[in-house]
């Protein structure tokens, strides 16, 4: 009986920890990628068909890239994952992951200027269930992030200056 009582215990604490490490890891991302994470939560919210409040599960890979007065360019790859509470939460602090529902795979590539999004090129969202996504859809959201990225570039060379 004691055993049960501990085992209740220790799932308990685990759980506890496991939802907070959910905010710390996106508390953790610098601003520059939590901006892109927050354009695909409110993408994701926009679906009549989601039901769920989602989180920010885990970065797969990330890169910033410095184009010059205070201009990047943001690629983020990332997994959403659906939790207990309702679309909608604000506080989502109560909120614990679900383990019955696939992730919520993303890519969001975009510009900023100072820190904020440029709408031109306009920001790139794509979010799909994991087990959805396909070898073309990770090609073309890769051509589509590599086209916004030199495209935003390609005056750098411009202004190159050599040595003699």
């Amino acid at each position: 009986m004691k055993m049960a009582g501990f085992l209740l215990w220790l799932f308990s604490a685990g759980v506890l920890v496991f939802s907070s490490n959910a905010q710390e890891s996106y508390e953790g991302l610098p601003d520059i990628y939590k901006k892109g994470v927050d354009l695909a939560l409110q993408s994701l919210a926009s679906y009549s068909r989601i039901q769920h409040h989602f989180l920010f599960y885990k970065s797969i890979t990330k890169s910033d890239t410095e184009h010059g007065f205070d201009v990047k360019f943001v690629h983020h790859h990332f997994y959403l994952k659906a939790t207990t509470c309702p679309k909608g939460t604000v506080d989502s602090s109560e909120c614990q992951f679900r383990n019955d529902r696939p992730l919520i795979d993303c890519a969001v590539c975009y510009k900023t200027f100072r820190g904020e999004f440029d709408q031109d090129p306009k920001p790139y969202v794509h979010c799909t269930h994991k087990p959805s996504l396909t070898e073309d859809m990770t090609t073309t959201r890769t051509s589509h992030c590599n086209t916004m990225g030199y495209s935003i570039g390609s005056a750098v060379i411009m202004g190159s200056t050599g040595t003699k």
